[in-house]
């Protein structure tokens, strides 16, 4: 990857967000700073999925907003959860690195020998040298989530969202991952990722977003993931009724 340009700040404003106008995120207020490395936490359906829909564009708020700095799409790089990925599909593991470039090339168009080298260069670089050719249907689970960064990192974005980066896989892969996210924060890329492990984040991730459908906390990862704010979130979870009414739909 090469030195991204500067990562910008990002600002969400009483957002709120959810589907058929039923909310998954409430009043959401918050700033990512430049450069940040934040973990967002919190229980099953607390709305950090959602998120992140919102910050890709691919979930219309309704309510508040959300302020990407003057970020156009192409600066903000999305890992899904790798469960996401049709494993069945024909493509080798070249191949489906190589669309981490497609933003710039195009859907249709042809690497030339430099991009060619930029492919082997990330592919190594996540421990897949001479994987190049293999189905990605016959990777191990760490193996997946390898290619997955190193689509990643050709995308060569100064912002990126990862999804449950982690999980299922082994710990090998995750101290290895691991370092790629460190280094990506000391060329000053912004780096966001839903995450499960306590442990983890408070060892890695020195600011956290606890969420629970609205903010518990959000700053440093040890105020924030406190044993009072932890059960506090769980609580607001096992209280949240999914056949509430719909919100009164949005101008």
């Amino acid at each position: 990857m090469t030195a991204p340009g500067k990562a910008p700040l990002i600002r969400v404003q009483d957002l709120t967000l959810g589907y058929d106008r039923h909310p998954a995120v409430h009043h959401l207020d918050g700033e990512i700073a430049p450069g940040a490395l934040l973990a967002v936490c919190g229980p099953n359906g607390a709305g950090k999925s959602t998120l992140f829909k919102a910050l890709t564009g691919n979930l219309k708020p309704m309510g508040g907003s959300i302020d990407l700095g003057g970020a156009r799409p192409r600066d903000i790089a999305y890992l899904p959860q790798a469960a996401q990925l049709d494993l069945s599909f024909p493509i080798d593991v070249f191949d489906m690195a190589a669309m981490g470039l497609w933003r710039r090339i195009g859907l249709f168009g042809t690497l030339s020998r430099a991009d060619e080298e930029k492919v082997h260069d990330a592919l190594a670089a996540v421990g897949l040298g001479g994987f190049e050719r293999r189905p990605i249907g016959a990777l191990s689970g760490g193996q997946t989530q390898r290619l997955l960064f190193a689509r990643l990192m050709l995308q060569d974005a100064p912002v990126l969202l990862l999804d449950e980066p982690f999980a299922a896989i082994d710990e090998r892969t995750v101290g290895d991952l691991l370092a790629l996210i460190a280094r990506w924060r000391e060329e000053g890329r912004t780096v966001v990722a839903v995450l499960h492990d306590f442990d983890l984040v408070r060892a890695h991730f020195p600011q956290c977003l606890l969420l629970a459908r609205e903010k518990i906390a959000w700053g440093p990862t040890g105020e924030a993931l406190s044993n009072e704010n932890l059960a506090r979130a769980r609580l607001m979870i096992e209280a949240f009724d999914d056949r509430a009414a719909a919100c009164e739909r949005v101008a």
